[in-house]
Parts: structure tokens; C-alpha cells; sequence
């Protein structure tokens, strides 16, 4: 997965949202597995999706306090 705006993240729903973030979680997971075996071709894809792991959180977060951003 690439990097997403956060204009784009706010568009999903909240289900949407948690469905994308359980996938997030799981590439990290398997990244983590394959920098540790040594088969990691891109070490920048770790922190593109602990950045979006940290969007979606927030978004998340954001609608959890009823924060509206202009």
C-alpha cells in the first residue's frame, strides 16, 4: 500500500476505516518478517505504513472526540 492523504483517509467510514486499519497491521507484520529474514528489497515501506497506521489512528481518534477539521 502506498501513502494515502489524510484527505482521502477521511472520506472512508468508521468500518471502513478499522477494515483498512487491520490491513495496515498485518503488512507491517509481514514487512517486520521479511526485514528480519533478510528479503526486504524497500526498508522505506516500513515507515510509509507505520505512517499510515498513525493517519488512520488519528482519523479515528478524531471522530471518537467528534473533532471536525476545516
Amino acid at each position: 500500500m502506498s501513502r494515502v492523504k489524510a484527505n482521502q483517509i477521511r472520506e472512508l467510514s468508521s468500518e471502513e476505516l478499522n477494515a483498512r486499519l487491520g490491513d495496515l497491521k498485518a503488512e507491517l507484520f509481514n514487512l517486520r518478517f521479511q526485514q528480519a529474514t533478510g528479503q526486504l528489497q524497500n526498508p522505506l515501506k516500513l515507515n510509509d505504513c507505520k505512517k499510515n497506521i498513525a493517519r488512520v489512528k488519528t482519523i479515528l481518534r478524531e471522530r471518537e472526540l467528534g473533532l471536525k477539521r476545516a
